[in-house]
């Protein structure tokens, strides 16, 4: 159950990492043309936001039930700690991941105020840039590679 539900949570960030780039270009596309803020931008970041929070349940589900290594973890926390690989998975990926999701809602709800489409266009180039970033940046890639 643990490798069918890690396979699902790689593909699934796959459909994240697309759909924040296109969010991301859409959202530079509108600042530097002075466009709209249309439909279709809005539901790129309603769909960006959505997979992101699919994404936490199943990682939750991973981790607080499936994943050994969380589980070695909170066996020896103090271990867990001292080990690189192991401290990315049991404390940085989820903190940094739950933070990028938090980023990506609030923006969702401030561009749903009546603002200017100009600052929708930035709020979601910064907030969303920001959390994709700090999504890759807690990534375990040695993990996917290996």
């Amino acid at each position: 159950m643990y490798s069918i539900v890690t396979n699902v949570h790689i593909v699934l960030f796959v459909l994240v990492f697309l759909l924040g780039l296109n969010l991301l270009v859409r959202a530079i596309r509108g600042l530097s043309s002075g466009g709209a803020f249309v439909d279709a931008d809005r539901k790129a970041g309603l769909f960006f936001m959505i997979s992101l929070h699919t994404q936490l349940l199943i990682g939750l589900v991973l981790y607080f039930f499936l994943s050994p290594v969380t589980a070695a973890a909170f066996a020896d926390f103090g271990a867990a700690m001292k080990d690189p690989a192991t401290r990315l998975i049991a404390v940085e990926h989820i903190s940094v991941n739950v933070i990028a999701v938090v980023l990506a809602t609030i923006v969702n709800a401030k561009n749903k105020k009546n603002i200017a489409d100009a600052a929708k266009h930035k709020n979601a180039l910064i907030f969303n840039g920001i959390g994709l970033l700090l999504i890759l940046s807690r990534i375990p890639w040695s993990r996917l590679f290996a």
